[in-house]
Parts: C-alpha cells; sequence; structure tokens
C-alpha cells in the first residue's frame, strides 16, 4: 500500500498599488481607472495535484478507531460467511450436473462448450486453458484497471479521493478501507502489485480454493488498512493510503508459510534465489523496520498487517476457523433444501 502526505497550499495574493502623477488630468485619471476596472482579473494558472484538493481535517483521536474497527470485524465474518455459502452452491451445482449428466463434466474439462465464431472460439479456448487462479486473477486485475482509469477523470477526482483512499482523518472512514485496495494512482505502482497478486494467485488458490482464496484476499485489504489507521493515530498522522500492497502481502505471507521450501527470485535478477521462508521473515523484517523508524514513502503498517494475517491464517486460520464451518453448512442446506 502505497501512502503519501500531502500538505495544502496557501496561495498569497498581493495586491498592486498603481501610483499616478501629480500632472496627469482629472478626465484621464478616470479613464485609466475605467480601463483598469474593465479588465479581467488574471488567476493564477496553476494546476493541482489530485491530492492537493484534500481537505486537512487535522489528526483524529483513539475514539474515531472503534467505527472501523467494527467495519472490520462486520466485514470479514461477512466474507467468511460469504466464501463458505459460495463454495457450498458451487459443490452443490456441480453435484447436480453430474448427476442428471454424468459424462458432461468430461466434456467441460476437455473440450468446453462450443462458441459460434472464431474469436469466441479463441477466448473460449484460451480462458479453458487457464488456472482456476488465473481465473480469479483477471477479473481482479479489471476491476483495479478500471479504478486507475477513474483517477484519470477529473471530474471524478475528488470522489476518488474520498472514497477510494484510506485516511483516518477523513469524514468517511469504512467503506475506504476496502475501496482503496482496488485504488492505484501511478502505473507502476499497478503494475508491480498485478504482477505480484499473478505470480502467487494459482499457488494459493490451488491451497485454498477460490473462495477462500477471496475471502482471505478481501478480509486481508481491510485489516491491513485498519492497521494503517491504528499506526496513523499512534503517530499523529493524517497521509493518505491507497494500493493493494495489504491484501497482497497476506496472500504471499500464507503461501509462504504453507510452502517454505519454495525457491523464489527477482524478476530483474535471475540470477539469484531464495527460500519462500527467507523472502517472508526479511519482508516482515523490513516492514517491521520501516514502522519503528518513520519511513513513509511506503505505507508499512499496512504492509505488516497483512503479512501477519496471511501468516497467521495459514498457522491457525485455515485449522480452527475454515474447517469448523459445517453447522453454517448445514444451516444453509436445511434452508436450501433437496433440489428437484
Amino acid at each position: 500500500m502505497f501512502s503519501r502526505h500531502f500538505c495544502i497550499q496557501k496561495l498569497a495574493h498581493v495586491a498592486c498599488v498603481y501610483v499616478v502623477p501629480k500632472r496627469i488630468a482629472v478626465r484621464e485619471f478616470r479613464k485609466s481607472c475605467i480601463s483598469l476596472s474593465r479588465k479581467p482579473i488574471s488567476k493564477p494558472n496553476k494546476t493541482l495535484h489530485p491530492f492537493e484538493s484534500a481537505a486537512d481535517d487535522g489528526h483524529a483521536s483513539a475514539r474515531s478507531l472503534w467505527k472501523p474497527l467494527m467495519f472490520t470485524v462486520a466485514f470479514s465474518s461477512c466474507t467468511y460467511v460469504g466464501a463458505t455459502l459460495w463454495q457450498y452452491e458451487n459443490m452443490r451445482n456441480r453435484a447436480i450436473r453430474m448427476v442428471r449428466k454424468p459424462l458432461g463434466w468430461v466434456e467441460e474439462r476437455f473440450y468446453g462448450s462450443i462458441k459460434q465464431g472464431h474469436w469466441r472460439r479463441e477466448i473460449n479456448a484460451w480462458w479453458n486453458g487457464l488456472t482456476e487462479g488465473q481465473r480469479l486473477f483477471y477479473p481482479m486485475c479489471f476491476v483495479n484497471c478500471l479504478v486507475f482509469l477513474a483517477w484519470r477523470v477529473p471530474r471524478l477526482q475528488t470522489s476518488m479521493v474520498k472514497y477510494f483512499c484510506s485516511n483516518p482523518c477523513s469524514r468517511v472512514l469504512c467503506w475506504p478501507m476496502l475501496l482503496s485496495t482496488f485504488s492505484h494512482y501511478s502505473l507502476l505502482h499497478l503494475l508491480a502489485n498485478m504482477y505480484v497478486l499473478h505470480s502467487f494467485s494459482s499457488g494459493a488458490v490451488a491451497s485454498l480454493g477460490k473462495e477462500q482464496f477471496l475471502g482471505l484476499y478481501l478480509s486481508a485489504g481491510v485489516i491491513s488498512s485498519f492497521t494503517s489507521y491504528l499506526h496513523k493515530i499512534t503517530i499523529a498522522s493524517n497521509s493518505l493510503s491507497l494500493g493493494a500492497s495489504g491484501a497482497i502481502m497476506a496472500i504471499l505471507g500464507y503461501v509462504c508459510t504453507v510452502h517454505p521450501d519454495t525457491q523464489l527470485g527477482i524478476i530483474f535478477l535471475p540470477m539469484y534465489s531464495f527460500s519462500a521462508a527467507s523472502a517472508i521473515k526479511v519482508i516482515v523484517a523490513l516492514d517491521t523496520a520501516g514502522v519503528l523508524m518513520g519511513w513513509k514513502f511506503f505505507d508499512h503498517a499496512a504492509h505488516l498487517g497483512g503479512a501477519l494475517f496471511g501468516i497467521s491464517w495459514a498457522m491457525w486460520g485455515n485449522e480452527y476457523v475454515w474447517k469448523k464451518r459445517e453447522p453454517l453448512v448445514r444451516w444453509w442446506h436445511d434452508i436450501r433444501g433437496t433440489p428437484d
């Protein structure tokens, strides 16, 4: 998550004093005054950065954290319930199709549905060749790109700063915690985050399933934003934050904890490789140092919160939370009833 601190610049208007010589005639003096009054006043031609239009509401107090805390707990609980019910519905529909058409899954898996037109067949073949993680990644990347393009619309920039940047001093506290997870103002920031998400999405979805993966990703985005709020209030900062890094750090933390021996590398230095366990330790250490030393360029508190949440879910959440969802599944099954 990218964090920057912007201050409102005050423009000083200097009045121009015109000195009239004594020899000038009264009529000419009046004409000169009338001509000066009819001239339009030129305004300073200065294009403000979109973040500079954000009002400085001062520093928030710890009391303002109650509402974001309740939103974090409620939203994370809703994502857990939603992911559980989504998985149940997918399994139910798959079972119904297998009963009604026993060999239909073979055709769908190896041949797919036949589309009309050359381009539709090409797109369908490409989509069927993707992994489950890649099929989930591309819609998420599309949403991030749409938000990135929305930043380029001047009329939308006020609303973008209000709803797509998380700030504990803002009048809108809760929804920006989620919406800022899909918000990128810099193209380099967007490309870097989407590259990392693409690299780890397939492995994470293969381990978690697409339903639990999406629930973990969305919950991590809100939890990392709340961690950022807590840190900013502690240090009395009113900086803005945006980006998917906090949620991506949770996925990275989960994968590196579940598969610690996986070898990772750097795109610009392919000759160097290191284990996933070493990578997550270094990342957590750097973000911890950034929080303690007050580094400002990145929102290290959000990174740290997301990484710790992903590690915690890999160690305890999947075992003691996700696998205990059977009562919820039974309750929903009783509501849905048996299929016709």
